[in-house]
């Protein structure tokens, strides 16, 4: 069975930057389109990037577009999210999410409804 762990998660100032790792086990992730999700305290799960099985196809919430940018490493089986210039309001736990359906090699989305595999999750915190 598929597994993935985040890392990278911490505290970091206003501006900053921070690279989150989406670490897989038990399966090739070049089979499964990824999806990484963020949930602040008391609000409710929001899809901020995904890339499909054959990179052909990304999506990054309009919150986001220009800061951040999602990566895969099929060697390493990581999937990576680089962070820069981080603003308070991204602050949230971050999960990264796994999809092996039929039309992961080319398409992913933002809805949590399409993945099956969930990390346990990294909290970023931007705070000065």
């Amino acid at each position: 069975q598929l597994q993935l762990v985040e890392s990278g998660g911490g505290l970091v100032q206003p501006g900053g930057s921070l690279r989150l790792s989406c670490a897989a086990s038990g399966f090739p992730l070049d089979y499964y389109a990824i999806g990484w999700f963020r949930q602040a305290p008391g609000k409710e799960p929001e899809g901020v990037s995904c890339i499909s099985s054959n990179n052909g196809t990304t999506y990054y919430v309009d919150s986001v577009k220009g800061r951040f940018t999602i990566s895969r490493d099929n060697a390493k089986n990581t999937v990576y999210l680089h962070m820069n210039s981080l603003k308070p309001e991204d602050t949230a736990v971050y999960y990264c999410a796994a999809d092996g359906g039929g039309d992961a090699y080319y398409y992913c989305s933002g809805y949590v409804d399409q993945y099956d595999y969930w990390g346990q999750g990294t909290q970023v915190t931007v705070s000065s």
